[in-house]
């Protein structure tokens, strides 16, 4: 049985900071199809069209009747153990660092043999499983194997922690907690199990409703911080930036006006500081020592989360130009993404749906509660999830948008769109 994870006792100064280094990244474009499904959480194969054989590993053509029509469909993941092994050598340098390493057979109750990346728990041969598809620290998907009923423990698991991200016993910086989801998302951390949690906050005079609960958390350090403000965030950067293993992004400005309803651009340039601008300014300063630490021991740094909106994937008219600034703060996350990638640091994207909050009070239901929000990038750093649509609105708009992109451009500009 997998033991219980362990407060990390603290680095001694005088030792090496081991280099980040990636297990093998390289996938054929056909094979990206189930690193896609993974990033949001799904276990997909190929199908094919005519005799229905499922396809494992991913390629072009159906290896049972040739046919090219193989769509990628969700898949149950029960199977049967039939070997294991474990890895007590290797010439690749990421598992050369890392082992011993279980590895075993699974045949897959929808019909291939995949080779998977074993629990702890998982018994031995013939044992039931259940295989997930996950991330690893390239980005990539690779299989893993569980055990078919849930365990004490399963999340401890030292090898399934290098494909996640948890939380627990890691220390966090959280960049607003002003707003009811910032707030929301610093005690679900706490709840969570996170060993520090740093909280910023602009204009530390002003007298916030719920900054003296989460000050009063054991966990929690506020500090002021101002994204708009290149050297508020170069101080912070310089006092706790080597510490952090999870940084969160949970800053932003939102105003209710699309490009008619307001003039001039004050709105607007605000929107983008925050936004977009905010971002770039915590990438510059945060980005480069978070990658320096992704191998650093048991609590590296492991992830970015920015709190995004399911606005920045189609632009909401009434909502235009606060659309418009998450649309640059995606694109930008994107190259954020790949940059910190090399380092095996993830970084997540959480799309909601309207939040129920000041500046979406006048959409109808359904909206999200600020703790629906925490609770998504929780579960999203547990599972080792690299998209995440929280809430009604936001699946349906994603389901939308894969439909068809311009047609739901023409629903959402007479307003039929939520």
């Amino acid at each position: 049985m997998t033991a219980p994870l362990q407060r990390p006792n603290k680095k001694n100064p005088v030792c090496k900071t081991r280099q980040p280094t990636l297990p093998p990244w390289t996938r054929s474009r056909v094979a990206l199809g189930m690193t896609a499904a993974a990033a949001e959480g799904r276990f997909e194969l190929q199908r094919c069209a005519r005799c229905q054989a499922v396809q494992y590993p991913p390629r072009e053509a159906c290896h049972r009747c040739l046919c090219i029509d193989l769509p990628w469909v969700e898949i149950d993941g029960g199977g049967k153990l039939i070997s294991q092994t474990r890895l007590l050598h290797s010439h690749d340098l990421y598992f050369r660092e890392r082992v011993p390493w279980r590895l075993g057979m699974v045949q897959l109750d929808a019909g291939p043999t995949v080779v998977v990346h074993l629990h702890g728990d998982v018994a031995a041969p013939p044992a039931r499983v259940r295989v997930a598809c996950k991330l690893d620290k390239a980005g990539m998907a690779v299989l893993v194997g569980f055990p078919a009923e849930e365990v004490p423990n399963m999340a401890d698991d030292r090898q399934l922690r290098e494909l996640t991200c948890n939380p627990q016993f890691r220390r966090v910086f959280v960049t607003d907690g002003k707003t009811a989801t910032g707030q929301a998302v610093v005690r679900a951390l706490a709840a969570a199990g996170a060993d520090l949690i740093w909280v910023g906050h602009a204009e530390p005079w002003k007298l916030v409703p719920g900054l003296a609960a989460l000050q009063a958390l054991e966990q929690v350090t506020l500090v002021p911080l101002d994204v708009t403000d290149q050297r508020s965030i170069k101080e912070v950067a310089s006092q706790v930036g080597a510490k952090v293993d999870i940084l969160i992004n949970t800053a932003e400005y939102h105003r209710a006006f699309s490009i008619s309803a307001r003039q001039g651009t004050d709105i607007a340039r605000m929107e983008m500081d925050v936004n977009y601008l905010g971002l770039l300014r915590l990438a510059q300063e945060f980005g480069p020592v978070m990658k320096a630490r992704g191998a650093d021991g048991q609590s590296s740094a492991v992830a970015w989360v920015n709190l995004l909106s399911i606005f920045a994937l189609a632009n909401f008219p009434s909502h235009g130009t606060y659309s418009a600034s998450k649309a640059a703060a995606l694109s930008l996350a994107q190259c954020l993404r790949a940059e910190m990638r090399v380092a095996g640091v993830r970084v997540i994207n959480v799309f909601p749906g309207p939040i129920d909050d000041e500046w979406n009070q006048l959409l109808p239901p359904p909206k999200l509660a600020p703790t629906a929000v925490a609770n998504a990038i929780i579960d999203a750093l547990r599972d080792g999830i690299e998209d995440v649509y929280p809430g009604d609105v936001a699946q349906e708009w994603r389901m939308r948008l894969k439909d068809s992109a311009k047609a739901f451009e023409r629903e959402l500009s007479v307003g039929s769109g939520t």
